[in-house]
């Protein structure tokens, strides 16, 4: 997936008010960008983390800069979660995601569970399969945690999807890790120990668990290689 162009370097200043970041651009201009990401993002909002933005030519936009990538632990790190199901989705059509290969459509959205809408739904002569999408920023050690900040939604999204297989369906909980420095995936249970337990849960009842690592530039992202999911 290519990235807008151009983007606009910059040093982050702050993050605020979930959706909102002061950067300092090279030329010196100061904006406040939007920022695409519900989470605490920890380790990737730090005050002096170089930063590129994107901007819309919308006239209309309170914001037109919006936060694509930042720096952090030597790795770029996407942290836009509008992406993840863009790159999951081409990920299945290239061929690089094999696990889930011999599905004759792809929808994104469509409504299921209570009030829910699943990331992407396959279906074939197979049968269909519902596929949740997750996106990882947070890595401590080699391991790309998730959540990285209280998720209901993510936990509900679980029992939604359990919900799926007891339908006879096949079901999928897909991290995307925008970072290249990630060498395995687990629940983040010292920051939502309930998530922890709904996540294995949901492994027990044959939910599967899926990872895959993105190699990010500030050209591109793109599935690169499948992760091994520790629980």
């Amino acid at each position: 997936m290519k990235l807008p162009h151009p983007l606009y370097q910059g040093t982050l200043l702050r993050r605020y008010q979930r959706f909102l970041a002061d950067v300092c651009l090279d030329d010196g201009t100061l904006v406040t960008a939007h920022t695409p990401n519900t989470g605490s993002m920890k380790g990737c909002a730090e005050p002096g983390n170089r930063v590129l933005l994107s901007k819309s030519e919308n006239p209309a936009r309170k914001y037109p800069h919006c936060w694509e990538l930042v720096r952090t632990d030597q790795v770029w790190v996407g942290i836009n979660t509008m992406l993840p199901n863009r790159l999951v989705r081409e990920g299945i059509e290239n061929g690089t995601v094999r696990e889930l290969s011999g599905y004759q459509a792809i929808r994104g959205e469509v409504p299921y569970g209570t009030g829910s809408r699943i990331d992407l739904l396959l279906s074939g002569t197979t049968g269909s399969c519902y596929v949740e999408v997750k996106n990882v920023t947070l890595v401590e050690e080699g391991s790309a945690l998730f959540p990285d900040a209280v998720s209901a939604r993510g936990q509900k999204h679980l029992r939604e999807l359990m919900e799926m297989v007891r339908q006879g369906h096949r079901a999928v909980n897909f991290f995307v890790v925008q970072r290249g420095d990630g060498l395995r995936v687990s629940p983040a249970d010292a920051i939502d120990p309930g998530y922890g337990r709904a996540l294995r849960e949901a492994a027990e009842a044959g939910v599967e668990l899926l990872a895959y690592r993105a190699l990010v530039t500030p050209e591109e992202i793109v599935l690169k290689e499948r992760l091994p999911v520790l629980l």
